[in-house]
């Protein structure tokens, strides 16, 4: 099975040793996104719902740099600092998608990478 890296200066360039995604067959692994603006680098400041659009904005980007959008996700995961902004989180999220949604798990952790509120990766299929 062949094996692509997807990489776009749309979304935030990796803070470590891995890659914003990898193509395997049709099959799309983005790793996960963190409220970064990718034109200057820093954390989106704001409430959650605004965190969370920035996240769904850039796990937008790396979609559409691999040649497919939010109806291609097949499974997200979401990890909160705080299970009590699921509300909020879930709100904006529903907001990229229509009709069928992808399967989904919601968890909270401890910390996430530079303190954010919130992460969600994606798994997406062509």
């Amino acid at each position: 099975m062949s094996k692509k890296i997807i990489l776009t200066t749309d979304a935030p360039a990796p803070i470590g040793p891995y890659s914003q995604a990898v193509m395997a067959g049709n099959m799309l692994f983005v790793s996960g996104q963190i409220p970064i603006d990718p034109a200057t680098g820093n954390v989106v400041a704001g409430d959650i719902q605004q965190e969370t659009r920035q996240v769904m904005h850039n796990l937008g980007a790396v979609l559409k740099a691999a040649g497919l959008d939010y109806q291609h996700i097949i499974k997200t995961s979401i990890f909160l600092k705080d299970m009590n902004n699921f509300g909020a989180v879930n709100e904006v999220y529903g907001q990229f998608f229509t009709g069928q949604y992808p399967a989904r798990e919601t968890v909270e952790v401890a910390r996430l990478p530079k303190d954010v509120n919130v992460e969600i990766s994606v798994i997406a299929a062509s």
